[in-house]
């Protein structure tokens, strides 16, 4: 009698855990929200001086992506712009979640670094436009709501694809004496950012590139593709003099015309992978001519392809579960001393009758005067999420290449990859290595602040809350 009833209670355990199987539904809504500024013209960050956009070439967007797997909630999205800082953000979060229901620690908010996008960080000449800071957190909420509420259910799967011909390490180690001085006057610099095509001075890369593409693709049960996350190491690739979403709107279009989804509401989204000492030029060979825009479109059409061959050859599931993990930890500033700030108010009191500062001197003398005004310690979000076997990690600054790829090495989720610009905006972060050899990532200012170990607590970190969603 004893074993009948075992055999009993097995089998009707059996037939529950297969109900209840049958019972859950995976479901997936993504939404492109138009986040283009309502008045114009506008600032436009991303180099040393300030532009002054007056036109739109193509419209910005926060693609959304919501997955729910009938107990977790993720929001994932993609904004079209250089970088947002934290306070926008938490404010988009809480809008989103009284909106939708989704925890605020479940979304993950990043930038692209397109750099013909409207400034909200303050950062070298550019200064946030109030009118457009005020509007884009209620933009951004808007489009995971709507994304939200476009749920339907459907199939999910992640792979990697490679595209190696698009990423070049952008610093490089030169021969002595062929780098000049930095903003500080100082001669310690051994590797020199972006240092022109063919230079004589030219020695080797100082650091790797990261080719993978990885890729997360969202199908409805009927087949029709709905959303596809990818992630690629690379600075940005734009070329427009107007506001743009450079190569990351081109991507998501191409992408689209590439699944054959142009009759659909498919959302295609790229995230910018850990780039912050890459881009897409080489150094090692004379420049190409190419007209305004064109070397943006054949990025984004490699990018895409492989991307798109990547969909194709993944194997889709019915239902995974969903996870995320958040921490915050308290970093060092790098403060000027009261020498540094003695100098840079010498230096900006020589150029006070200009309009714009010119050299890189007065630039990073500004810079030092307003980092004078940083705080000595500040808190730094970082995310990790699970999606089935997937780990995606969130940091908040410019990652060089060589972090991200010791994350997908030591993640316990195979694969991962990094986001990063996510969740906030704590400026470069490179190696303690990379902080010895100097050049621009590494120099003070708004852009790049973080104690020189920052790294190494950040990636530390990043790896818990990984081991964490693992196991949940």
């Amino acid at each position: 009698m004893i074993r009948w009833a075992l055999l009993a209670v097995i089998v009707q355990t059996s037939l529950a855990s297969a109900a209840e199987e049958k019972a859950r539904v995976f479901r997936a809504g993504a939404y492109a929200q138009d986040i283009t500024p309502t008045k114009l013209p506008v600032s436009v960050n991303g180099g040393f001086s300030d532009r002054i956009a007056k036109t739109v070439h193509d419209r910005l967007h926060a693609r959304c992506l919501v997955l729910d797997d009938g107990t977790t909630k993720l929001a994932i999205v993609v904004c079209d712009s250089c970088m947002i800082p934290r306070e926008i953000i938490d404010r988009a979060r809480e809008l989103a979640e009284k909106a939708t229901g989704i925890p605020a620690g479940n979304m993950l908010i990043s930038a692209t670094h397109t750099h013909t996008a409207p400034t909200v960080s303050g950062v070298f000449q550019s200064e946030p436009n109030s009118e457009y800071v005020e509007e884009l957190p209620g933009m951004i909420a808007a489009g995971i709501k709507k994304a939200h509420e476009a749920r339907v259910p459907a199939r999910i799967g992640w792979g990697v694809g490679q595209e190696p011909n698009q990423v070049f390490n952008r610093r490089w180690f030169m021969k002595p004496n062929s780098i000049p001085a930095d903003p500080f006057d100082g001669t310690t610099d051994r590797v020199k950012m972006n240092p022109g095509h063919l230079n004589p001075g030219l020695v080797k890369p100082a650091g790797p590139v990261d080719p993978e593409v990885s890729v997360l693709y969202v199908q409805s049960r009927e087949g029709k593709p709905l959303a596809v996350l990818a992630n690629y190491s690379l600075h940005y690739v734009g070329g427009v003099p107007a506001l743009s979403a450079d190569y990351f709107g081109l991507f998501a279009e191409r992408l689209k015309s590439l699944m054959k989804a142009e009759k659909s509401e498919f959302v295609g989204i790229l995230s910018n992978g850990t780039s912050g000492d890459v881009n897409n030029v080489n150094f090692a060979k004379a420049a190409e001519k190419r007209q305004p825009g064109e070397q943006a479109r054949l990025v984004a059409d490699a990018v895409a392809r492989v991307t798109a061959r990547v969909c194709g050859e993944i194997k889709l599931r019915d239902w995974v579960s969903l996870a995320a993990a958040n921490q915050e930890i308290t970093l060092g500033v790098r403060l000027p001393s009261e020498k540094d700030i003695a100098r840079a108010r010498e230096i900006l009191e020589q150029a006070k009758d200009k309009k714009v500062l010119t050299t890189s001197r007065e630039v990073y003398a500004r810079e030092t005067v307003l980092l004078a005004k940083y705080p000595a310690k500040v808190k730094v979000r970082l995310q990790a999420l699970r999606i089935g076997d997937l780990g995606i990690a969130a940091i908040p600054c410019e990652v060089f290449t060589e972090i991200g790829l010791e994350i997908k090495k030591k993640s316990p989720l195979k694969p991962s990859f990094t986001i990063e610009l996510a969740n906030g905006y704590n400026g470069y972060l490179p190696t303690p290595e990379q902080h010895k050899l100097g050049g621009y990532e590494t120099w003070r200012a708004r852009s790049s602040y973080l104690e020189v170990e920052a790294s190494m607590k950040i990636t530390a970190t990043i790896l818990d809350l990984l081991k964490q969603v693992a196991k949940s």
